[in-house]
C-alpha cells in the first residue's frame, strides 16, 4: 500500500513540476525495474506534453463619477465609483501528443475563468497537424477569431488593462465555436515560411450566445507574416483580415442612415423580403507591428484600422447574442475604428511606458450635433469614442506583472440628452498579476 501511495505522490509531484528538467531528475531518481517506478515512468511518459498554466488579475479601479458606462472592464454599479475586482482568473491546460517522428499530432487546450461574477470556459478545442507536408493545421472547437492583431493577443501579455473599444464591441469575448484551416509551414519553402494563412467558419454570435440561432455563419479569413527583420535591431510583422458574415432578420424591418427633406435620420425598408434573410457583418482590417531594440530594451509600436458593415440593435453597436424581439429590426450601419500602441523600455526590460490611442465610429454616415436632432432617431449606439490611455509596466519577477493605467475617453458632443457634451467617464486601474 506504501509503495502505491509513494507512487501516486510522485506522479503528482512529476505533473506539476515547473521545470521540465526537474522532472527528469525526479524520475533518474524512480527504480523503473519495480512495479512502482515501471507505473511512474508510464505515467511520465503519457503526461510529458502536458501543460498546466494560468494568471489572475486582482485590481482596483477609480471612475472619474459614479456609476459610469465603461470598456475598462465594465460598467459600474450605479452608486460606485471605486472597486476592487478580479477581472480575470484564468487556468489553461495544454495537451501536445509528438509521434514517432517527433512531430507535434494533436494539439488539445481548455482555458477557464473564475472571478466574483461568475464561472465561464473560454477555450475548448483540438488542433490536427499535417505532417506528411507540414504545411496544415486543422483546429475545431471554441477558440478564438483570427481576425486583427489585438483580438489574439493574450491579455496576460498585452499592456494595456483592455483590449479597444473597436475590438470589444466587434469580436465580444473574442472567441466563437467553429473549425480552422491554417497554412503555416513548418519546412522550408522558398518564399511561403514567412506568411501564415487562416481560413475560420464561425457560429457569428460569440461565446456570449446561448446557441447559434440562425444557418448564417462567419467566414473569417486573416493572411499575416511571421517576423521579418529588416536590420538587426528592427523587427516587422503585419497582417490582413476580413470578416464576411451576417445575421438572420426575424422582422421584416431593417434600418439603416439616410436623408430624408434634407435632415440624416433612421429609415427603414419595411419589404417582405427582409424577413428571414441576412442582415450583413462585413468587416476588413490591416494591421502592423514594429519593434526596434535598443540599449536598455525595446521600442515597440502596433497599429490596426478596420472598417465596414455592422448589423446590431437600435441602442447598442454589439453584435447581438439573441433574436430581437418584436417589431424591433436589425441596424445596419458603416463603422471604422483604430487603434495605435507605442511600448516603451524605461532603463531596464523590467520598466515599461505604454502609451495607447484608439477610436470607434459605430456609424460613419453621422456625426455629432446630428445625433438626436429632432425627427432623426438615432440613439446613442450611433455616438463616436475617441480613448488616450497612459500606463506604467512593472515586472517585478516572471511570475508578478504591475499595471497602473489612466484611460481618458472623448464622446462626440450631440443633441442627445446626457451626450449634450463630454461624459466624464474616465478610469484610473491599479492591477496586479499573477502568473504561473
Amino acid at each position: 500500500m506504501k509503495k502505491y501511495l509513494l507512487l501516486i505522490c510522485l506522479a503528482s509531484f512529476t505533473l506539476f513540476m515547473p521545470n521540465k528538467g526537474a522532472a527528469q531528475f525526479l524520475m533518474d531518481m524512480v527504480d523503473t525495474t519495480k512495479d512502482a517506478g515501471k507505473g511512474l515512468l508510464s505515467i511520465y511518459k503519457k503526461y510529458d506534453h502536458l501543460k498546466i498554466g494560468g494568471y489572475i488579475q486582482p485590481q482596483f479601479q477609480l471612475a472619474a463619477e459614479k456609476g459610469i458606462k465603461n470598456f475598462e472592464g465594465g460598467d459600474f454599479g450605479t452608486q460606485v465609483s471605486n472597486r476592487f475586482m478580479l477581472r480575470r482568473s484564468r487556468v489553461r491546460i495544454d495537451y501536445v501528443h509528438f509521434g514517432q517522428t517527433k512531430d507535434p499530432g494533436v494539439q488539445i487546450v481548455f482555458q477557464f475563468d473564475a472571478n466574483e461574477r461568475g464561472f465561464t470556459v473560454r477555450d475548448v478545442w483540438g488542433r490536427v497537424f499535417d505532417n506528411k507536408t507540414k504545411l496544415f493545421s486543422f483546429t475545431t472547437g471554441m477558440f478564438a477569431r483570427p481576425f486583427g492583431h489585438e483580438v489574439n493577443y493574450s491579455s496576460s501579455d498585452r499592456e494595456s488593462p483592455e483590449r479597444g473599444r473597436m475590438s470589444q464591441l466587434l469580436m465580444k469575448s473574442e472567441r466563437d465555436l467553429g473549425a480552422m484551416i491554417s497554412f503555416d509551414p513548418r519546412r522550408n519553402i522558398r518564399g511561403l515560411n514567412k506568411v501564415k494563412l487562416d481560413l475560420a467558419i464561425f457560429n457569428g454570435q460569440g461565446i456570449n450566445a446561448t446557441g447559434d440561432f440562425d444557418n448564417s455563419k462567419d467566414l473569417v479569413i486573416r493572411l499575416s507574416s511571421k517576423p521579418i527583420k529588416l536590420s538587426q535591431e528592427t523587427q516587422l510583422t503585419f497582417g490582413a483580415s476580413t470578416l464576411q458574415g451576417g445575421l438572420m432578420q426575424n422582422t421584416k424591418y431593417k434600418y439603416y442612415t439616410g436623408a430624408l427633406n434634407g435632415l440624416k435620420t433612421t429609415l427603414v425598408d419595411s419589404s417582405t423580403q427582409n424577413l428571414w434573410a441576412d442582415a450583413p457583418r462585413k468587416y476588413y482590417g490591416a494591421d502592423i507591428q514594429v519593434k526596434i531594440k535598443n540599449k536598455v530594451g525595446f521600442s515597440e509600436f502596433r497599429a490596426e484600422i478596420a472598417g465596414g458593415q455592422q448589423s446590431a440593435s437600435a441602442n447598442n453597436s454589439e453584435t447581438p447574442v439573441t433574436l430581437l424581439s418584436g417589431t424591433d429590426g436589425l441596424h445596419v450601419r458603416n463603422f471604422n475604428g483604430a487603434y495605435f500602441y507605442y511600448v516603451q523600455t524605461l532603463f531596464s526590460i523590467k520598466h515599461q511606458l505604454v502609451i495607447k490611442y484608439d477610436w470607434y465610429d459605430p456609424n460613419t454616415n453621422v456625426a455629432g450635433k446630428e445625433i438626436g436632432a429632432q425627427g432623426s432617431n438615432f440613439s446613442a449606439a450611433n455616438i463616436k469614442y475617441t480613448t488616450l490611455g497612459m500606463g506604467y509596466v512593472n515586472y517585478m519577477s516572471e511570475n508578478i506583472k504591475l499595471v497602473v493605467y489612466y484611460a481618458k475617453v472623448w464622446n462626440e458632443t450631440t443633441q442627445l440628452i446626457g451626450y449634450s457634451k463630454d461624459v466624464n467617464d474616465n478610469v484610473l486601474t491599479l492591477r496586479v498579476q499573477f502568473r504561473f
